[in-house]
């Protein structure tokens, strides 16, 4: 029995987790969720996700919440070596830069994308001081991925890791969507998304989120 990912595709977290089972070839099924109606918030996903948040995984008889555990979970059942479980070091690396995308990266594009993407969408006010600001904290986290980019092909060196994969649904809606011209000032940034675009687990999922 496959696996059910409960979420709406379009979403950056659920996308994350869609891209792990891809890689790895797993078997799974999507559930959307109905935001706007509150379906997260029903008791039946209250016990897959104790906060009724989206992603949700369930494999059997066992649920597990949030993407990046979910994600991990996925990888270390596959004994996926996105995770570089055979060496400490990149092991550290490429959790350390896990962190730069959870703690400084991210909120940064989750201003941007929720500004510019969904509150349109649902009819709500675009805050532009706000995107200005996070575009601005953007281009310097950009500077640093620049220059680790420019020294190896991928974060946590010349092999790609979960590291990289983590960037790719936000990173996506920031350039199709928002401030790709943001990306042309980052040369080595922009060639590894390239790189990462060129994946076949990242062209499937691409297709399912603008479906």
């Amino acid at each position: 029995m496959g696996m059910k990912v409960f979420g709406p595709p379009k979403s950056t977290n659920v996308a994350r987790v869609l891209v792990c089972l891809e890689e790895v070839g797993a078997e799974y099924e999507i559930v959307p969720m109905n935001m706007a109606a509150g379906e997260h918030k029903t008791p039946a996903h209250i016990v897959r996700h104790p906060f009724g948040k989206i992603p949700a995984l369930e494999d059997g008889d066992f649920a597990i919440f949030e993407s990046r555990a979910i994600s991990r979970y996925i990888l270390h059942k596959y004994k996926s070596k996105l995770l570089l479980e055979d060496d400490i070091k990149k092991a550290a690396l490429m959790d350390a830069w896990l962190d730069v995308e959870y703690g400084l990266f991210g909120p940064l594009a989750f201003v941007i994308i929720r500004n510019l993407i969904v509150n349109p969408m649902r009819g709500e006010a675009i805050d532009q001081q706000a995107v200005d600001a996070s575009v601005e904290k953007l281009k310097e986290v950009l500077e640093v991925y620049e220059t680790r980019l420019s020294q190896y092909k991928y974060l946590a060196g010349d092999f790609i890791s979960f590291a990289d994969l983590s960037l790719f649904a936000s990173t996506y809606y920031l350039i199709s969507q928002t401030h790709g011209p943001l990306y042309d000032l980052f040369p080595h940034v922009k060639a590894w998304w390239e790189a990462i675009m060129a994946r076949p687990s990242i062209k499937k999922v691409v297709e399912i989120m603008s479906a």
